[in-house]
């Protein structure tokens, strides 16, 4: 009787730890089970943040039915454990092992904000004020501090932010993005300015950048890039005015309303290329990496003049004779003080 009574001991005892061997397995079997959600979930681990706290978290959250297969999973796998703090995305499908490999390999929740070549530094800011997800630090600040906390100190901002798409978390600050903007276009003038062409009329890398913004501006295809920071060039190295539109109407600041006068023209301001001699002082615009290599690679070619076609093109002319030809093809029928290129003078008939 006590050998039965002992089989069944070790029976009931054998079904026990098999019953409580099976719940465990299933339990951990439950956190790679695809989660269903109604829509993604934002989810918050704080910098410090114990792994309980977080599991606990995830339960609150309909992210998992039961925390205490987290603690028990990070317990057989001390490894998943070990996330990092930062904002998650987690979406219907994703099972919790999904959720825990995230966190432990960093994948946090990323936006992005994109500077188009051509923008002017206010467009940047705009663009940088108007973001719900990024803490905006600098809103207040005046141009003369951004630069200064960028250790830019009395340097102008136009044309200093390279013009691309930049993601950020939800740690990020807008100065976090102006300073990747800034550190990049350092970086990618550096770097075309090494490989420059010889004989350019450019004294410093800033001047190539000044050019650039010119060039981005008044470019309206992309193969023409070159073309146009040929005829730029030709005309610094013979002395010419520039007489771009484009500098004209950011001299012109918030009086620009659509279109350009004779008076505009004549107006005195530091960037009105057809009154000054040289490059304006700062540049205009945001100019990309394909601007700023056509400024320091420019095509070669006689041509002085160019003028808008209407679609987007352009007629270049190595004469004045050609030139006035081309604007009374494309030009005249529009209005008279239109210009989208350097328009003839009495000094540069002289040259002819």
């Amino acid at each position: 009787m006590i050998k039965s009574l002992l089989i069944t001991l070790v029976c009931a005892l054998v079904l026990t730890v098999t019953g409580t061997g099976l719940w465990a397995w299933q339990g951990l079997q439950s956190l790679h089970a695809p989660v269903s959600l109604d829509e993604p979930v934002l989810f918050e681990v704080p910098s410090g943040s114990a792994f309980g706290h977080v599991a606990d978290a995830m339960t609150a959250n309909g992210l998992v039915q039961d925390s205490f297969w987290l603690k028990l999973h990070a317990r057989v796998y001390p490894e998943h454990a070990r996330i990092k703090a930062g904002e998650y995305e987690f979406v219907s499908g994703m099972s919790a092992n999904d959720m825990l490999q995230n966190m432990v390999d960093g994948r946090i929740k990323t936006w992005s904000v994109q500077f188009i070549e051509g923008w002017r530094f206010s467009d940047v800011r705009e663009v940088l004020a108007g973001n719900d997800r990024l803490k905006v630090t600098t809103g207040d600040w005046s141009d003369e501090q951004v630069m200064a906390a960028l250790g830019a100190e009395n340097e102008h901002p136009e044309g200093r932010f390279f013009p691309d798409t930049y993601l950020y978390s939800s740690k990020d600050s807008d100065l976090d993005v102006l300073r990747r903007a800034f550190e990049k276009m350092n970086l990618v003038l550096a770097e075309e300015w090494e490989n420059r062409a010889e004989g350019l009329p450019y004294e410093s890398a800033y001047e190539a950048l000044i050019m650039a913004s010119i060039v981005e501006r008044e470019t309206g295809v992309a193969h023409e890039r070159d073309e146009v920071a040929g005829v730029f060039v030709r005309r610094l190295q013979r002395g010419m005015r520039l007489q771009t539109d484009p500098t004209v109407i950011y001299g012109m600041g918030n009086q620009y309303q659509g279109r350009i006068g004779r008076k505009d023209l004549q107006t005195m301001t530091p960037y009105n290329t057809y009154r000054i001699s040289g490059l304006p002082p700062t540049p205009i615009a945001l100019p990309g990496r394909e601007a700023i290599h056509a400024t320091l690679n420019p095509g070669e070619g006689d041509a002085l003049y160019f003028v808008a076609k209407g679609d987007g093109t352009h007629q270049f002319s190595r004469s004045l004779k050609e030139h006035q030809k081309a604007v009374r093809a494309y030009q005249l029928k529009r209005r008279s003080d239109y210009r989208s290129s350097p328009p003839p003078t009495p000094d540069q008939e002289e040259q002819e």
